[in-house]
C-alpha cells in the first residue's frame, strides 16, 4: 500500500511486465509495460470481482482536481490524480449500495448504441475520424454521406440497416454513373468499419458486395494525352472559363505527375526552396507504410505556384467565422470542382437537365442564370479527367527512357516486391533529372518548336 501523489506516480517506471500497485481499498493504478499508468477499482458485486478502468494518468494536469469529468472522458482524454479519486470515491458509495458501477456503465452504452441514428453516425464519423485519418479527402466523404445518405437513413438507427437497405440506396443512384455508385458504397463501407471498431454496431451491413453483382464493373480507364492534344489544351486552357486558380492547377498535374487532390490541397508550408514535400492520398498501402512525397519543382512549376501564404489554390468560398470570433483559413480548391470545371469547358458538352426548383428554393435563386460555356471559350480535344493529365506525365517520362522504378518515384508508387524492403533509395536526382527532361519535352511541344536540349535519360547497359 502507497500513499498516491502525482511525484510518486511520476516516478513508476515500467518494467516489461503489467504491474498493480494499490492505495487501498481497491483504488490503484497499472503500470503498463508501454509506460502508460491507468487508475482502476476493484470491487466486488454478489461475490464476483469486478475491475473498472477509470482512465489513464495525463502528467500535463498534476494538480488539477478534473471536477466535472466523467469516466468516458477520463479513458478517452486522460485524468488528474485528483479526478481519478474523485471517480472512485464515486463508484465506491455505488459499490457500498449495492449497485454495479462497471454494470451500469455497459448499460448505459448499449442504451447510447440503441439509440444511435444513422444521422448521429454521420456527424461521429466525420468528425473524429474521416477530419482527422482523411485529411483532405473528409470534405468528400461528408458531401456523399450528406447528398444521397442522410436523407434517406437519417432517422434510422445505425444497428438496424441492412444489406438490403443498402442494396436499395445504390439501385436508387442507377443512372448517376458507375464511379458514384462504386464511391457512395466505399464512403458507407467506411462509415459502417468505423462503427464497428467504436461498439456503435455489432457486424457491418456491407457484406458480400462483389463487383458485376451488386456493385458495378468500373473500367480501369487508360487515358493519355497525344503531342496535339497537349498541345491544344495548353493554348486552349488561357482562354477557358474556368477559373486562373484552376488553370494552373491543371498545368501543375501535367508538369508534376501528382494526383489532382494533392495539387489542388499543396500548401506552402510543403514547399522547401525547388521540392515540394506532402503526404500522398492515404491508402491501405500508405496507412501500413507512411512516407512522405518529394516532387521536385521546376522552373515553370516555381512561377505557376507563385508567392503568397496558406493554400496556394484557395477557395473562393467565404469562410465563416468562428464561434470565438477568429476566421479560419481558407479552404483549398477541391478535385471535384477541378473536374467540373475540365467537363464543361469540353467541346460536346451537355449539362444535365436540372430538376424542378422548389419555390422556397426559387425565390433564393431568383434573376441567377446558370453558368453556360461559350463555344468560342471550349477547348477542341477529346474528353479527358484531370487524372488523365498525371498519366499522360508518366507515359512521356518513360518514352523519354526514364526507367520504371524512377517514374513509380515521381508518382509516388510503392516499390513492389522484395525491393521495398531493400531498396531505401529516394530516387531525388532521378526525379529531378525526369521532371526537367518532362518540362523541356513539354515546353518544345506549346511552343512548336523542336529543341535540341529534351535530352533522354538513357538507362545503363545491362553487364
Amino acid at each position: 500500500m502507497k500513499k498516491f501523489t502525482d511525484k510518486y506516480i511520476a516516478s513508476l517506471k515500467p518494467e516489461g511486465k503489467i504491474v498493480d500497485i494499490r492505495e487501498g481499498e481497491g483504488f490503484g493504478i497499472r503500470v503498463l509495460p508501454s509506460g502508460v499508468k491507468t487508475f482502476f477499482y476493484i470491487y466486488r458485486i454478489d461475490g464476483t470481482r469486478r475491475f473498472l478502468n477509470l482512465g489513464h494518468y495525463d502528467p500535463k494536469k498534476a494538480g488539477k482536481d478534473d471536477a466535472s469529468i466523467t469516466v468516458e472522458e477520463a479513458r478517452s482524454k486522460g485524468v488528474s490524480l485528483g479526478g481519478a479519486k474523485r471517480l472512485y470515491t464515486e463508484a465506491k458509495a455505488k459499490v457500498d449500495k449495492g449497485i454495479d458501477p462497471l454494470a451500469e456503465k455497459e448499460q448505459a452504452a448499449t442504451t447510447r448504441r440503441n439509440a444511435h441514428t444513422v444521422s448521429d453516425l454521420i456527424d461521429d464519423y466525420i468528425d473524429k475520424f474521416a477530419k482527422l485519418k482523411r485529411k483532405g479527402s473528409w470534405a468528400e466523404d461528408e458531401r456523399i454521406l450528406n447528398k444521397d445518405v442522410r436523407p434517406s437513413w437519417k432517422s434510422i438507427r445505425a444497428k438496424d440497416i441492412t444489406r438490403k437497405d443498402i442494396m436499395q440506396l445504390l439501385d436508387g443512384m442507377q443512372g448517376r454513373g458507375d464511379g458514384i455508385i462504386t464511391n457512395t458504397f466505399k464512403v458507407i463501407r467506411r462509415m459502417f468499419a468505423y462503427a464497428v471498431k467504436k461498439e456503435i454496431i455489432a457486424t457491418t451491413p456491407c457484406y458480400a458486395f462483389e463487383k458485376g453483382d451488386e456493385l458495378p464493373n468500373t473500367v480501369s480507364r487508360e487515358r493519355t494525352l497525344s503531342v496535339d492534344e497537349i498541345k491544344a489544351l495548353w493554348i486552349g486552357l488561357d482562354k477557358a472559363a474556368m477559373s486562373e486558380e484552376v488553370q494552373r492547377i491543371l498545368k501543375l498535374i501535367l508538369l508534376t505527375g501528382q494526383r489532382p487532390g494533392e495539387v489542388a490541397a499543396m500548401h506552402r508550408k510543403e514547399i522547401d526552396g525547388k521540392w515540394w514535400e506532402f503526404t500522398p492520398k492515404e491508402t491501405k498501402i500508405t496507412r501500413e507504410i507512411p512516407r512522405k512525397q518529394r516532387v521536385y519543382l521546376t522552373d515553370t512549376v516555381r512561377e505557376l505556384i507563385g508567392e503568397g501564404e496558406g493554400y496556394v489554390f484557395k477557395c473562393k468560398v467565404k469562410v465563416e467565422p468562428r464561434a470565438d470570433g477568429t476566421i479560419p483559413e481558407p479552404r483549398h480548391i477541391t478535385e471535384r470542382a477541378i473536374s467540373h470545371a475540365v467537363r464543361r469547358n469540353l467541346l460536346g458538352y451537355e449539362p444535365k437537365k436540372q430538376p424542378a426548383i422548389k419555390p422556397s428554393v426559387a425565390s433564393k435563386s431568383k434573376g441567377k442564370k446558370p453558368f453556360i460555356v461559350t463555344e468560342d471559350k471550349k477547348i477542341d480535344i477529346a474528353h479527358f479527367t484531370p487524372h488523365d493529365l498525371r498519366r499522360t506525365c508518366a507515359t512521356f517520362m518513360s518514352e523519354l527512357d526514364f526507367s520504371d522504378a524512377t517514374v513509380d518515384a515521381v508518382l509516388a508508387h510503392l516499390k513492389k516486391g522484395e525491393i521495398r524492403t531493400y531498396n531505401k533509395n529516394k530516387y531525388d536526382k532521378e526525379k529531378q533529372a525526369a521532371l526537367e527532361a518532362w518540362e523541356r519535352k513539354l515546353n518544345s511541344i506549346t511552343s512548336g518548336q523542336q529543341t535540341d536540349n529534351v535530352i533522354p535519360f538513357k538507362r545503363r547497359a545491362k553487364a
